[in-house]
């Protein structure tokens, strides 16, 4: 499987980065550094011909222009180890661009995450994952809740991030807006 994610921009990653050094600093949590860089993850998928997607993801970034997305709060998704992240707010040009992503790779992979469906997806920004415990919620939040998470970010870029062992790493990069020709 591989993510198709938008890395942030240098200013929010520092912030989720300083976050989770901090989580991983006064209560033990470092799960989500499984995937050292601060992302919006747009689907999961398996893909059977990676250079079809990547001539796919690079035409779509040369008819993408950049564009901001907004977070607020936390949020959390329950479970025996829970996710701790900060909520990305639908908007029509993020909508628009998740649907166009969905919609052309599904046609393109064997398998899709199920929870990246466009009836399903809550964008979101993950702070912690994978070694939580229902326990720890209330002080990891109460230490989170000093911070405020209400955040303009711009998108400029689609980016591949495949397994290789226990980590996800960037495979390929790809900026939105056409390439300017230089002569």
């Amino acid at each position: 499987m591989i993510a198709v994610t938008s890395l942030l921009d240098q200013s929010h990653s520092e912030r989720v980065t300083e976050l989770t050094e901090l989580l991983e600093k006064k209560f033990g949590l470092a799960g989500v550094k499984m995937t050292p860089y601060p992302h919006l993850t747009l689907l999961t998928a398996e893909i059977p011909d990676m250079e079809e997607l990547r001539e796919y993801l690079e035409q779509t970034c040369r008819e993408t222009n950049p564009f901001s997305i907004r977070t607020t709060g936390l949020g959390v998704f329950p479970g025996d180890t829970p996710v701790i992240y900060i909520p990305v707010l639908r908007t029509p040009p993020l909508n628009q661009l998740h649907a166009r992503l969905h919609r052309d790779i599904s046609e393109m992979s064997s398998e899709m995450g199920i929870y990246y469906n466009p009836n399903m997806w809550l964008p979101h920004i993950s702070l912690a994952l994978g070694d939580t415990t229902p326990d720890m919620m209330g002080p990891v939040l109460t230490f989170l809740f000093n911070y405020n998470f209400n955040w303009e970010i711009k998108l400029d870029n689609l980016t591949i991030l495949q397994k290789c062992g226990d980590f996800y790493l960037k495979d390929d990069e790809y900026h939105f807006g056409r390439k300017e020709l230089t002569t």
